[in-house]
């Protein structure tokens, strides 16, 4: 990690000072229209049956597990590496919950019948070992569906935009591991021979700036890049006061685009 890179609270929930925190943040964002939205395109994407066994890796609160077994009887495990997330799914009710991290699921081979990582791949070490494992563990025929924000789409309407564009490039580049990768999410499923591969993307528009968790602490984060040397602190107090000023005078407008990507397994 480089003296820039600042890592995400979601990298490792449980070393946090108050992972609990955690677990509120996830359920404040699921309870945003968006994001509902989104995330039952997902559960579609799968094309679950009754009988079939899904996974959720890096199942957080086990929510979009919970809605997959309602919504199709499928049986639905949850995954994750944090024990806090792993306590947070079993008090939801979730029956099947495993403590695992995604580049090493405790799963045989071609097992399961579908498997999704919703904003996962972004906090990962390595991505492609996690996409790797999701394959080998489902079975041919199965579905993978990833999905994640892509922070190299993001737009912030302040007035100075290139301020804007630095505090941005920080979210993308040096908060997240991989925090422009969801684009390329159709090209890994297709290197590993994966079958009608599909792409749709949703764009997150924000105007009310207390709105999606107040739009994920997007008026810290200059503050956090100039106490990690990201950024000049005088250019983070001008960042703070230019936010404030597109919200007083109704011009705030940020987004961010999700990309939605599924494909199918092919048989042997």
């Amino acid at each position: 990690m480089s003296p820039h890179e600042v890592p995400h609270a979601f990298t490792a929930v449980d070393c946090q000072a108050r992972p609990a925190e955690l677990v509120n943040v996830l359920k404040r964002l699921a309870a945003e229209p968006f994001y509902g939205a989104y995330k039952k395109r997902l559960r579609e994407l799968l094309q679950a049956r009754p009988d079939g066994r899904y996974l959720d890796v890096g199942a957080g609160t086990g929510a979009g597990a919970l809605a997959l077994h309602t919504e199709t009887g499928a049986r639905a495990v949850g995954a994750d590496s944090s024990l806090t997330m792993a306590t947070a799914m079993k008090a939801a009710g979730l029956a099947h919950v495993v403590v695992a991290d995604g580049h090493h699921l405790p799963f045989r081979d071609a097992c399961l019948d579908g498997a999704w990582a919703d904003r996962v791949l972004q906090h990962v070490a390595d991505p492609e070992q996690v996409v790797d494992e999701m394959t080998r563990v489902v079975r041919p025929g199965g579905r993978i569906v990833l999905a994640d924000p892509d922070y190299s789409t993001q737009v912030l309407d302040i007035e100075d935009q290139d301020l804007a564009g630095q505090v941005l490039r920080f979210r993308a580049e040096a908060n997240l591991r991989n925090g422009t990768l969801a684009h390329r999410h159709a090209g890994m499923l297709a290197a590993r021979t994966l079958a009608d591969v599909t792409v749709e993307a949703r764009t997150l528009v924000v105007r009310d700036p207390t709105a999606v968790d107040n739009v994920m602490g997007l008026r810290s984060w200059a503050h956090t890049a100039a106490a990690r040397g990201y950024l000049d602190p005088t250019d983070a107090d001008r960042f703070v006061a230019q936010f404030d000023q597109a919200v007083s005078t109704g011009r705030f407008t940020y987004a961010v685009t999700f990309f939605l990507t599924s494909g199918t397994k092919a048989a042997r």
